[in-house]
């Protein structure tokens, strides 16, 4: 059996993200830890070490069918990794996350009011107003947790559900931060200089 390393446990992050988030909305701001370290890890290091190891939400896609075998583990349909969906998917992922900056900026500037609720799958509105005291912190800083909450729900149901459908970590084949993470890393090795012989 392979030996485990503390960094194997890192999708107990993942389970303990979504339950203090639903408790307290304002946690969902510890996701930007997921969406900034892997990208200082493909800027600076030319890697993609987090994806490959620490990242919790691949863990858990990983943990879940070992444990209770929820995964038909099947091969997903090649269009799932091909560059054209990986792409499409981030252009997607991304213009959300705009959103949500846009949103939580209309609050800032008083355009708009905090909306307590949490969208699933970018649609359907949960009221979440229980997570939340109004007056705890400015309403913006409410509001981009609540949106950015959303985000990081919607993409681990996707992953959930593509986990169950085909292969445990399909969802790493079309995940926006490692497309993110590849097109760094590949930008940055088609930088480097040839190696002097001399």
């Amino acid at each position: 059996m392979k030996p485990k390393h503390w960094y194997d446990y890192f999708w107990i992050w993942t389970v303990a993200y979504f339950a203090l988030g639903f408790f307290n909305i304002l946690f969902a701001w510890l996701g930007m830890v997921d969406f900034l370290v892997p990208l200082l890890f493909a800027v600076f290091g030319g890697n993609k070490w987090f994806c490959n190891r620490l990242c919790g939400r691949g863990q858990l896609l990983t943990v879940l069918p070992r444990k209770f075998g929820v995964s038909r583990r099947k091969p997903a349909p090649r269009w799932l990794s091909s560059p054209w969906f990986r792409y499409a998917f981030l252009a997607f992922f991304l213009t959300m996350f705009g959103n949500i900056l846009y949103q939580s900026y209309r609050v800032f500037g008083g355009a708009a009011s905090l909306r307590e609720v949490v969208k699933l799958f970018w649609t359907f509105r949960l009221p979440w107003g229980w997570a939340y005291t109004a007056g705890t912190v400015p309403d913006w800083v409410a509001q981009f947790a609540f949106g950015f909450y959303s985000l990081m729900l919607a993409s681990t149901l996707i992953g959930l559900i593509a986990m169950a459908l085909y292969r445990p970590r399909t969802w790493c084949s079309f995940c926006p931060m490692g497309t993110m993470t590849q097109a760094i890393c590949k930008l940055k090795q088609r930088g480097r200089l040839p190696e002097d012989t001399n």
